[in-house]
Protein backbone atom coordinates (compact mmCIF):
# COMPACT_ATOMS: atom_id res chain seq x y z
CA UNK A 1 0.00 0.00 0.00
CA UNK A 2 1.64 3.85 -0.82
CA UNK A 3 1.83 6.06 1.09
CA UNK A 4 -1.18 7.97 -0.16
CA UNK A 5 -3.36 4.96 0.23
CA UNK A 6 -2.23 4.54 4.56
CA UNK A 7 -2.50 8.31 5.13
CA UNK A 8 -6.19 8.06 3.36
CA UNK A 9 -7.05 4.92 5.57
CA UNK A 10 -5.44 7.39 8.70
CA UNK A 11 -7.78 10.29 7.53
CA UNK A 12 -10.84 7.35 7.22
CA UNK A 13 -9.61 6.19 11.22
CA UNK A 14 -10.75 9.91 12.53
CA UNK A 15 -13.75 10.39 10.21
CA UNK A 16 -14.78 7.09 11.73
CA UNK A 17 -13.39 7.95 15.61
CA UNK A 18 -15.44 11.55 15.54
CA UNK A 19 -13.55 12.53 18.18
CA UNK A 20 -9.96 12.36 19.17
CA UNK A 21 -7.93 13.19 22.27
CA UNK A 22 -4.35 12.70 21.35
CA UNK A 23 -1.35 11.66 23.75
CA UNK A 24 1.18 14.57 22.09
CA UNK A 25 4.33 14.20 22.96
CA UNK A 26 5.69 16.54 20.04
CA UNK A 27 7.75 13.71 18.53
CA UNK A 28 7.21 13.51 14.80
CA UNK A 29 4.58 10.39 14.85
CA UNK A 30 2.32 12.08 17.56
CA UNK A 31 2.50 15.27 15.89
CA UNK A 32 1.37 13.32 12.35
CA UNK A 33 -1.42 12.09 14.16
CA UNK A 34 -2.39 15.42 15.85
CA UNK A 35 -2.44 17.28 12.37
CA UNK A 36 -3.84 14.08 10.56
CA UNK A 37 -6.62 14.38 13.26
CA UNK A 38 -7.12 18.42 13.44
CA UNK A 39 -7.62 18.31 9.47
CA UNK A 40 -10.64 15.89 9.66
CA UNK A 41 -12.27 16.98 13.01
CA UNK A 42 -10.90 20.29 13.45
CA UNK A 43 -12.00 21.70 17.20
CA UNK A 44 -13.22 18.27 17.80
CA UNK A 45 -8.96 16.71 18.37
CA UNK A 46 -7.00 18.18 21.07
CA UNK A 47 -3.89 17.22 21.86
CA UNK A 48 -2.50 16.56 25.40
CA UNK A 49 1.19 16.69 26.62
CA UNK A 50 2.44 15.02 29.65
CA UNK A 51 5.13 17.37 31.56
CA UNK A 52 7.26 15.76 33.88
CA UNK A 53 11.41 15.75 34.70
CA UNK A 54 12.08 13.36 31.48
CA UNK A 55 10.87 15.67 29.13
CA UNK A 56 13.09 18.42 28.51
CA UNK A 57 12.06 22.08 28.45
CA UNK A 58 13.15 22.40 24.74
CA UNK A 59 11.23 19.56 23.87
CA UNK A 60 7.61 20.94 25.61
CA UNK A 61 8.79 24.49 24.01
CA UNK A 62 8.77 22.38 20.67
CA UNK A 63 5.63 20.60 21.38
CA UNK A 64 3.70 23.41 21.63
CA UNK A 65 5.14 25.52 18.79
CA UNK A 66 4.20 22.60 16.78
CA UNK A 67 0.65 22.62 18.07
CA UNK A 68 0.62 26.15 17.08
CA UNK A 69 1.22 25.52 13.88
CA UNK A 70 -0.80 22.75 13.05
CA UNK A 71 -3.81 24.87 14.85
CA UNK A 72 -5.02 22.05 17.41
CA UNK A 73 -6.33 22.72 20.75
CA UNK A 74 -3.39 22.05 23.14
CA UNK A 75 -3.12 21.09 26.70
CA UNK A 76 -0.87 20.08 29.32
CA UNK A 77 -0.87 17.88 32.25
CA UNK A 78 1.32 16.89 34.64
CA UNK A 79 2.18 13.00 35.64
CA UNK A 80 4.12 11.77 38.74
CA UNK A 81 6.16 8.83 37.41
CA UNK A 82 8.77 9.64 39.14
CA UNK A 83 7.12 8.66 42.54
CA UNK A 84 6.54 5.11 41.17
CA UNK A 85 9.64 3.02 43.18
CA UNK A 86 8.83 0.70 40.05
CA UNK A 87 9.73 3.43 37.36
CA UNK A 88 12.46 4.93 39.34
CA UNK A 89 14.43 1.45 40.03
CA UNK A 90 14.66 1.59 35.77
CA UNK A 91 14.01 -2.29 35.26
CA UNK A 92 14.02 -3.30 31.61
CA UNK A 93 9.72 -3.14 31.56
CA UNK A 94 10.32 0.66 33.32
CA UNK A 95 8.28 2.61 30.07
CA UNK A 96 5.58 0.34 31.23
CA UNK A 97 5.35 2.13 34.37
CA UNK A 98 5.69 5.23 32.78
CA UNK A 99 2.98 4.41 29.86
CA UNK A 100 0.77 2.79 33.02
CA UNK A 101 1.21 6.39 34.55
CA UNK A 102 0.61 8.67 31.10
CA UNK A 103 -2.82 6.34 30.56
CA UNK A 104 -4.17 6.60 34.54
CA UNK A 105 -4.16 10.15 33.86
CA UNK A 106 -5.00 10.36 30.31
CA UNK A 107 -8.08 7.90 29.93
CA UNK A 108 -10.13 9.97 32.45
CA UNK A 109 -9.72 13.42 30.90
CA UNK A 110 -10.93 11.63 28.17
CA UNK A 111 -14.01 10.06 29.25
CA UNK A 112 -14.87 12.87 31.51
CA UNK A 113 -14.99 14.99 28.04
CA UNK A 114 -16.91 12.10 25.74
CA UNK A 115 -13.43 10.70 23.75
CA UNK A 116 -14.35 6.67 23.95
CA UNK A 117 -10.38 6.16 24.45
CA UNK A 118 -6.86 8.03 24.29
CA UNK A 119 -4.77 7.84 21.10
CA UNK A 120 -1.04 7.93 20.83
CA UNK A 121 1.87 8.04 18.14
CA UNK A 122 2.66 4.29 17.80
CA UNK A 123 3.68 3.34 14.64
CA UNK A 124 4.38 0.25 12.25
CA UNK A 125 7.72 -0.16 13.36
CA UNK A 126 7.24 0.32 17.26
CA UNK A 127 5.73 -3.73 17.15
CA UNK A 128 8.88 -5.10 15.90
CA UNK A 129 10.99 -3.91 19.22
CA UNK A 130 11.28 -4.02 22.62
CA UNK A 131 8.54 -1.76 23.90
CA UNK A 132 6.65 -2.55 27.15
CA UNK A 133 5.22 0.85 27.13
CA UNK A 134 2.86 -0.40 24.52
CA UNK A 135 1.18 -3.51 26.81
CA UNK A 136 0.22 -0.56 29.18
CA UNK A 137 -1.74 1.47 26.54
CA UNK A 138 -3.08 -1.62 25.18
CA UNK A 139 -4.33 -2.84 28.46
CA UNK A 140 -6.52 0.78 29.29
CA UNK A 141 -7.81 0.57 25.61
CA UNK A 142 -5.85 2.95 23.73
CA UNK A 143 -5.85 3.46 19.90
CA UNK A 144 -2.68 3.70 17.71
CA UNK A 145 -3.86 4.54 13.96
CA UNK A 146 -0.69 4.77 12.90
CA UNK A 147 -0.03 0.86 13.58
CA UNK A 148 -3.41 0.10 12.74
CA UNK A 149 -2.81 1.38 8.96
CA UNK A 150 0.63 -0.15 8.68
CA UNK A 151 2.38 3.38 8.83
CA UNK A 152 5.62 2.44 9.02
CA UNK A 153 8.84 5.62 10.90
CA UNK A 154 9.89 6.28 7.29
CA UNK A 155 6.64 6.95 6.30
CA UNK A 156 5.67 8.86 9.17
CA UNK A 157 8.23 11.18 7.81
CA UNK A 158 7.34 10.79 4.48
CA UNK A 159 3.66 11.95 4.95
CA UNK A 160 4.53 14.46 7.36
CA UNK A 161 6.85 15.82 4.55
CA UNK A 162 4.45 15.98 1.95
CA UNK A 163 1.78 17.59 4.01
CA UNK A 164 4.35 20.53 4.59
CA UNK A 165 5.60 19.60 8.17
CA UNK A 166 8.63 21.55 8.37
CA UNK A 167 9.91 18.98 11.35
CA UNK A 168 9.63 16.11 9.44
CA UNK A 169 13.13 14.94 9.76
CA UNK A 170 13.37 15.45 13.36
CA UNK A 171 15.57 13.10 14.84
CA UNK A 172 13.95 10.74 17.33
CA UNK A 173 13.63 12.28 21.04
CA UNK A 174 12.53 9.61 23.42
CA UNK A 175 12.29 10.37 27.17
CA UNK A 176 15.69 11.37 29.38
CA UNK A 177 15.21 7.89 30.86
CA UNK A 178 15.95 5.97 28.19
CA UNK A 179 19.63 7.33 28.88
CA UNK A 180 20.52 5.10 31.70
CA UNK A 181 20.71 1.73 32.09
CA UNK A 182 18.65 -0.59 33.50
CA UNK A 183 19.04 -1.19 36.85
CA UNK A 184 20.69 2.11 37.47
CA UNK A 185 18.46 4.49 39.34
CA UNK A 186 16.82 7.49 37.91
CA UNK A 187 16.49 10.85 39.62
CA UNK A 188 15.68 14.42 38.49
CA UNK A 189 18.72 15.05 39.08
CA UNK A 190 20.15 13.24 37.10
CA UNK A 191 18.06 13.62 34.45
CA UNK A 192 18.16 17.38 34.71
CA UNK A 193 22.20 16.33 33.77
CA UNK A 194 21.97 14.65 30.37
CA UNK A 195 19.30 16.85 29.72
CA UNK A 196 21.74 19.86 30.15
CA UNK A 197 24.75 17.89 28.09
CA UNK A 198 21.94 17.11 25.39
CA UNK A 199 21.01 20.61 24.46
CA UNK A 200 24.44 22.06 24.61
CA UNK A 201 25.66 19.71 21.94
CA UNK A 202 22.62 20.36 20.11
CA UNK A 203 23.19 24.54 20.52
CA UNK A 204 26.59 23.44 18.53
CA UNK A 205 24.86 22.01 15.54
CA UNK A 206 24.23 18.27 16.22
CA UNK A 207 21.17 16.70 15.59
CA UNK A 208 20.72 13.28 16.12
CA UNK A 209 22.95 12.06 19.59
CA UNK A 210 22.12 10.67 22.76
CA UNK A 211 24.15 11.13 26.07
CA UNK A 212 24.01 8.04 27.94
CA UNK A 213 24.93 8.72 31.76
CA UNK A 214 26.33 5.33 33.69
CA UNK A 215 27.32 6.38 36.87
CA UNK A 216 29.19 9.41 37.10
CA UNK A 217 30.58 9.00 33.08
CA UNK A 218 29.12 10.35 30.01
CA UNK A 219 29.03 8.50 26.59
CA UNK A 220 28.12 10.34 24.22
CA UNK A 221 26.62 8.33 21.27
CA UNK A 222 26.62 10.26 17.45
CA UNK A 223 25.56 8.62 14.29
CA UNK A 224 28.99 6.52 13.02
CA UNK A 225 29.67 8.91 9.77
CA UNK A 226 29.75 12.07 12.24
CA UNK A 227 32.48 11.15 14.43
CA UNK A 228 35.32 12.13 12.80
CA UNK A 229 33.69 15.36 12.38
CA UNK A 230 32.70 15.72 15.63
CA UNK A 231 36.50 15.09 17.32
CA UNK A 232 37.79 17.90 14.20
CA UNK A 233 34.72 20.24 15.01
CA UNK A 234 34.20 20.27 18.64
CA UNK A 235 36.29 22.04 21.13
CA UNK A 236 36.56 18.97 23.51
CA UNK A 237 38.36 20.82 25.87
CA UNK A 238 35.63 22.98 26.43
CA UNK A 239 33.17 20.34 26.13
CA UNK A 240 34.58 18.14 29.11
CA UNK A 241 34.81 21.27 31.49
CA UNK A 242 31.04 21.65 30.54
CA UNK A 243 30.05 18.28 31.23
CA UNK A 244 32.05 18.07 34.04
CA UNK A 245 30.18 21.43 35.55
CA UNK A 246 26.82 19.68 34.94
CA UNK A 247 28.12 17.19 37.30
CA UNK A 248 29.94 14.43 35.39
CA UNK A 249 33.24 13.17 36.35
CA UNK A 250 33.85 11.21 32.93
CA UNK A 251 33.11 12.13 29.36
CA UNK A 252 33.69 9.37 26.61
CA UNK A 253 32.91 9.47 23.05
CA UNK A 254 31.29 5.51 21.45
CA UNK A 255 33.45 4.60 19.45
CA UNK A 256 30.41 2.50 17.94
CA UNK A 257 27.95 5.00 17.48
CA UNK A 258 24.05 6.07 18.06
CA UNK A 259 21.33 2.90 17.41
CA UNK A 260 18.33 3.38 18.56
CA UNK A 261 17.33 0.98 21.77
CA UNK A 262 20.85 0.28 22.25
CA UNK A 263 20.67 -0.21 25.65
CA UNK A 264 18.19 -3.11 25.10
CA UNK A 265 21.31 -4.82 23.57
CA UNK A 266 21.45 -6.39 26.64
CA UNK A 267 18.41 -8.00 27.15
CA UNK A 268 17.94 -11.83 26.42
CA UNK A 269 16.26 -12.59 23.12
CA UNK A 270 13.06 -14.18 25.16
CA UNK A 271 12.78 -10.70 27.01
CA UNK A 272 12.90 -8.57 24.03
CA UNK A 273 10.16 -11.12 21.97
CA UNK A 274 7.78 -11.36 25.27
CA UNK A 275 5.39 -8.14 24.30
CA UNK A 276 1.81 -9.03 24.18
CA UNK A 277 -0.59 -6.90 23.32
CA UNK A 278 -3.56 -7.54 25.69
CA UNK A 279 -6.80 -5.75 24.44
CA UNK A 280 -5.38 -4.83 21.35
CA UNK A 281 -7.83 -4.21 18.63
CA UNK A 282 -7.88 -6.59 15.73
CA UNK A 283 -7.01 -4.18 12.98
CA UNK A 284 -3.44 -3.77 15.35
CA UNK A 285 -3.38 -7.19 15.22
CA UNK A 286 -3.74 -8.10 11.57
CA UNK A 287 -0.32 -5.14 11.27
CA UNK A 288 2.21 -6.79 13.34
Amino acid sequence: MAWQEKLTALQHFFEATERALIAYSGGIDSTLVAKVAHDVLGDRAVAVTAVSPSLLPEELEAAIAQAKTIGIVHEQVETHEMDNPNYVSNPANRCYFCKSELHDTLKPLALERGYPYVIDGVNADDLQDYRPGIQAAKERGARSPLAEVGIAKLEVREISKQLGLPWWDKPAQPCLSSRFPYGELITTEKLQRVGRCEVYLRRLGWRSLRVRSQGDTARIELPPEQIRDFVVQVDLDALVKTFQGYGFLYVTLDLEGYRSGKLNQVLDPQTRSAQQYSGSNPAMIKST
